[in-house]
């Protein structure tokens, strides 16, 4: 590389870190078109092969590849280790049931192909359907959370409200792709879900994290990070994004008068909260807090987003309340996303609600209780000094060390070693950014590496115990 390519090198990557430190997480346009243009110039012009010039490639990767890092799950799915504590893959799954509903699915299919020469309805199980889900389904659904949620849903015709998308996932990308610009302002929890936070960046939002307690976040910080964000970017956040029961990655559950809280502030500010209910029905003990989507009598405020993943099987099958227009343009972006969800999928889904989901789910529920008790039980006795958190649901306990120099990313390759995987804790906390402290106000993006994540639900509670026992004998020689 020449001096003069070297110069611009360096300037252009003094300018790009100046401009993500002075506003967030947001880029202007015309430097990101420098910062792109820049790898161009530096490429060469072209190759020769024998008679034939190759020229140089017309196009270069979106300028948020560059930004937005692989997921840590994702990396940690690579490694063959024994005591998988780093991704939330299911692992209680009603088994016996499971293949049975695709027996009856395929009786069914033959029971109308030998009763009618018109075999339309079995070539509708296996076509494209509606982008906003089968009506059949969408019914089922609607029926369950007006049950179990407490939702305002009209009993009639509220399951024309109820939106299935492939996953959860999804439902967060197309939510996120129909309401942000690049420069809007996101608020999320400290820590947070990265399957949210790294979807805000990739779309150029400015993204204020506010610190979480015991009972998840505070809906006083919210509120003042939302007039910090008035002052610092002369914007309202367009999102709140919250977990509300067991939270990913902390496994905090927030009480009813902090959701309702939580709701009047984001009313009262003309913010969307996004309330992500994945793990819905993994919630230990009897007591069963309303959602903040009940508290949105009008449908106007709040998008109420749930899972077959953490309930059923990953069979990739999600479904969302949300006000009528934000729903109209997530089907829009959704039809040009996949067109719509495998019908095989959205047939399994409603077998699965209408058959069996009432006499499985405590069943399930009682099985991921058993094994987070026996993972908080071994982090006690075996981990050095610490704090963990008191899950009451989902899949997850958060643990982190007393010493504030402890790196948890680093510590990984370690535990890779002796056959654990855990997810790090400054995956869950955006790349880019600003938080906002009590007392403070905003200040530069916060990350903590003396944390983890671990996930209880894959491995059995013998599998735990020798886990947990492992991962913190090698952490006390590590730490002392």
């Amino acid at each position: 590389m020449g001096p003069i390519n070297l110069i611009i090198v360096v300037i252009s990557c003094i300018v790009l870190t100046v401009s993500v430190l002075l506003v967030g997480t947001y880029i202007p346009f015309g430097i990101k078109m420098a910062f792109k243009d820049m790898f161009k110039f530096l490429s060469p012009p072209h190759l020769s092969s024998g008679n034939l010039v190759i020229r140089q490639r017309s196009f270069d990767f979106a300028t948020w590849t560059h930004l937005v890092p692989e997921s840590e799950i994702r990396a940690l799915l690579r490694y063959a280790v024994k005591y998988y504590f780093a991704g939330g893959k299911p692992g209680v799954l009603p088994l016996t049931v499971l293949p049975r509903i695709m027996v009856e699915m395929g009786l069914e299919d033959f029971e109308l192909l030998s009763s009618s020469d018109d075999h339309k309805v079995v070539i509708d199980h296996y076509n494209y359907a509606p982008t906003d889900g089968l009506m059949s389904l969408r019914k089922v659904l609607a029926d369950l959370m007006i049950r179990r949620d407490y939702l305002p849903l009209d009993k009639e015709e509220g399951w024309k409200d109820v939106i299935i998308t492939t996953g959860s996932q999804q439902a967060i990308y197309a939510i996120m792709d129909v309401l942000i610009d690049p420069g809007d302002v996101v608020i999320v929890p400290r820590p947070v879900y990265l399957g949210f936070v790294n979807v805000a960046v990739k779309f150029g939002a400015r993204v204020i994290t506010v610190p979480q307690d015991k009972e998840g976040v505070d809906p006083e910080h919210v509120d003042k990070a939302i007039e910090e964000s008035k002052k610092r970017f002369g914007k309202v956040p367009d999102i709140i994004y919250v977990v509300p029961d067991s939270d990913n990655p902390t496994g905090t559950t927030m009480p009813e008068k902090r959701r309702k809280d939580l709701f009047e502030v984001a009313a009262s500010h003309g913010s969307l909260i996004v309330e992500d209910a994945a793990y819905r029905e993994i919630q230990f003990g009897d007591q069963r807090i309303r959602p903040i989507k009940a508290f949105d009598k009008e449908n106007s405020h709040v998008i109420y987003m749930r899972t077959t993943s953490k309930e059923v099987a990953v069979v990739r099958v999600g479904y969302s309340v949300m006000p009528k227009d934000v729903a109209e343009q997530v089907i829009k972006v959704k039809g040009y996303l996949d067109l719509c969800t495998p019908v095989l999928c959205q047939r399994f889904a409603r077998y699965y609600y209408e058959r069996y989901f009432e006499r499985e789910i405590d069943k399930v529920r009682k099985e991921y209780e058993k094994r987070c008790r026996v993972m908080a039980k071994a982090i006690d006795e075996s981990f050095p000094e610490g704090e963990r958190t008191d899950p009451k649901g989902g899949f997850f306990i958060w643990w982190s060390s007393k010493r504030k120099d402890f790196d948890s990313k680093k510590f990984l390759d370690i535990a890779i070693k002796e056959d654990v995987a855990y997810v790090p804790g400054q995956a869950f906390y955006p790349s880019i950014g600003m938080a906002y402290q009590p007392g403070v106000g905003l200040s530069d993006n916060i990350v903590e590496r003396n944390g983890m994540r671990l996930g209880y639900s894959y491995l059995s509670p013998e599998e735990i115990e020798e886990g947990i026992n492992r991962l913190g004998s090698i952490l006390r020689r590590h730490l002392g």
